[in-house]
């Protein structure tokens, strides 16, 4: 009964990860415009350390120490790119 549990955990962190990444993709369209370039590339650079971080989900799982720590410094960097974004997104929002 473990090696299925694991599994679904596995698919669920799959499909989280994959959740993320499309809802920020459809947040990056209907926010962009032409004075936001810099936004998008924040966004761009957010979109593409979630997809890496999702790369290291499943050997974290199967025990990978190497894999994990990358996970938690993709995760460290996300959350810094999540608080640019949020400021710029602030700062576009006054003016």
């Amino acid at each position: 009964m473990m090696p299925s549990l694991r599994i679904s955990s596995m698919s669920l962190q799959t499909r989280l990860v994959k959740l993320i990444v499309s809802s920020l993709a459809s947040f990056v369209q209907s926010t962009s415009s032409s004075s936001n370039l810099v936004n998008q590339s924040k966004y761009a650079q957010l979109l593409a350390v979630i997809e890496e971080m999702g790369k290291d989900v499943r050997p974290t799982y199967a025990g990978s120490k190497t894999n994990s720590e990358r996970l938690k410094r993709g995760i460290v960097h996300a959350r810094i790119l999540v608080r640019e974004c949020l400021m710029e997104v602030e700062r576009s929002a006054r003016t």
